[in-house]
């Protein structure tokens, strides 16, 4: 097992509102200061979703452009675009912003309930965002929310749709999905292709008991206030960097080592593929 930890900050989502907590980061020039202090605290890459001003949701591309550099300006974390965007955003909508060339984008390969309402990815979505991805040489973090999107991503590396090596996030615990329970977890990786990497996402109170069982197991941990707005029960993080120093510093007492992003990009093998 690698003593190489990736830690990767969700720092907004599209649905976590400051009425659920009042450091969710909504613009440019906050999301670049919540990135900032995630690096500080030991992650090597955020994961961002555009909002407006009132918090609403937006894949809008100038939205995008402008985090892009803001984020860059305060620090060298690398930079995850969601394409996921909002439930009701149309695919083309959803990846406007890919020309932008973030270091990494996410790509979900299953429809999937989420809350009250249904995550649209049919085939012919996932593969209009995957060439999208390729057109512009960003790889893709297959995100995970039921296992038959292990199996989609899978059939999409056979069809050379997708190319190895290929990077999973295990999203486990949104309702109407597969829950947070650290067997599940313990029977996805199992699925994985050789020389595949992974990390995990709990939602909610999952986030760190699920981000404390990756570190023993060798994976990598996705945390931040998208996923999860509390510290401890009861208690408000004062942003992503507080979860990000939470589980660097539990890495650190099992042996992990939280990688800076020139690591990190190796590991994930950002530098070696190359535009379609």
């Amino acid at each position: 097992m690698s003593d190489a930890l990736i830690i990767t900050a969700a720092v907004n989502g599209a649905e976590t509102m400051r009425e659920q907590n009042p450091n969710v980061p909504y613009t440019a020039d906050e999301i670049a200061i919540e990135a900032r202090r995630c690096r500080e605290a030991g992650a090597a890459m955020i994961h961002v979703h555009g909002r407006k001003t009132d918090g609403s949701p937006t894949q809008d591309r100038d939205t995008f452009g402008q985090i892009l550099t803001a984020v860059r300006a305060q620090s060298d974390i690398l930079v995850q675009f969601s394409t996921g965007g909002a439930v009701w955003m149309d695919v083309e909508e959803r990846i406007e912003a890919l020309d932008l060339r973030p270091d990494m984008a996410t790509l979900t390969t299953g429809t999937v309930n989420f809350g009250d309402d249904v995550f649209k990815n049919t085939i012919p979505m996932i593969k209009t965002i995957a060439s999208r991805l390729s057109e512009f040489g960003i790889r893709p973090e297959i995100e995970v929310f039921e296992i038959g999107m292990i199996d989609t991503a899978l059939s999409l590396l056979a069809e050379g749709v997708l190319t190895a090596p290929l990077h999973f996030d295990f999203v486990l615990g949104v309702p109407g999905a597969m829950a947070a329970r650290p067997e599940y977890l313990d029977f996805l990786v199992t699925l994985l292709p050789s020389g595949s990497t992974w990390s995990v996402a709990g939602i909610g109170r999952h986030e760190l008991p699920l981000a404390y069982k990756a570190l023993e197991m060798g994976g990598h941990v996705r945390v931040g206030l998208e996923d999860n707005v509390y510290l401890a029960k009861g208690v408000f993080a004062q942003g992503s960097w507080e979860l990000v120093q939470k589980v660097a510093e539990r890495a650190r007492e099992l042996g992990r080592r939280p990688v800076e992003p020139a690591e990190a990009k190796t590991i994930l093998s950002l530098d070696r593929i190359k535009p379609s």
